[in-house]
């Protein structure tokens, strides 16, 4: 998951780019699939700010100062449900919403491995099963609210 600390080489655009991809990454955490380049430009177009792939993927991969317009940025945290100032701001500050977001979408990651280690492992005994749960458990709250 992306991890919202700021690196002091990291350029605006990296940041903005970061910010980006942690949205895309919460869009499709929501059970809908991945966000496709012709939803989101649809949606800016609607709003009076064309959005070419090109500078999509500028933007997404933190390359160009092309991904600083101001209206553009205000016009994709509107479609992503964020306060504008999320993408607008070169601050790290994570807004509520998305570090709740954050919260459940690891909640969602590691509930997924335990079944699915449930799953390979359920030919161990039961107090084999217990420690390795114990273990997982013991190292997923080593990270605990990351995001925060």
């Amino acid at each position: 998951m992306a991890d919202d600390a700021v690196e002091p080489s990291e350029s605006p655009q990296a940041r903005l780019a970061r910010k980006i991809n942690l949205l895309l990454d919460l869009y499709e955490s929501r059970g809908t699939g991945p966000l496709s380049y012709k939803e989101v430009s649809e949606a800016m177009a609607q709003h009076g700010t064309p959005l070419s792939r090109s500078r999509w993927a500028y933007m997404r991969n933190g390359d160009s100062s092309l991904a600083m317009d101001q209206e553009l940025l205000q016009n994709l945290a509107a479609f992503f449900g964020v306060d504008r100032r999320y993408l607008l701001d070169d601050s790290t500050e994570l807004p509520e919403l998305v570090k709740a977001q954050l919260r459940l979408l690891k909640s969602m990651r590691e509930a997924r491995v335990r079944n699915f280690a449930a799953r390979q492992l359920q030919d161990l005994s039961p107090e084999t099963l217990a420690r390795l749960r114990d273990v997982i458990d013991k190292h997923a709250g080593d990270g605990e609210d990351e995001s925060s």
